[in-house]
């Protein structure tokens, strides 16, 4: 490769930390949502003081886990070829 020639550059989008922490958490959303939804007794809300908060907690698990999948796409980490092993 020659000086004026830029180096190319790939991403490690697949296995980006960040990609992985949002699948962890808007799984664990997922559940909560649907816990939140199917499963809301009467005593389970009067513990909560009457707000469902399987419901409100998975709602926002799955917003942090949208915001970290945007950023990762938005910004990817992104991997010189010419950096040697």
């Amino acid at each position: 490769m020659s000086q004026s020639e830029p180096a190319k550059k790939g991403t490690a989008s697949a296995f980006d930390i960040r990609f992985i922490i949002a699948a962890l958490i808007g799984t664990y959303g997922v559940v909560l949502v649907l816990l939140g939804i199917f499963n809301n007794s009467q005593a389970e809300l009067d513990r909560a003081g009457g707000l469902n908060i399987n419901l409100w907690a998975g709602l926002g698990m799955i917003v942090v886990a949208a915001a970290f999948a945007v950023w990762g796409t938005v910004k990817p980490i992104v991997v010189p070829d010419d950096v040697k092993d």
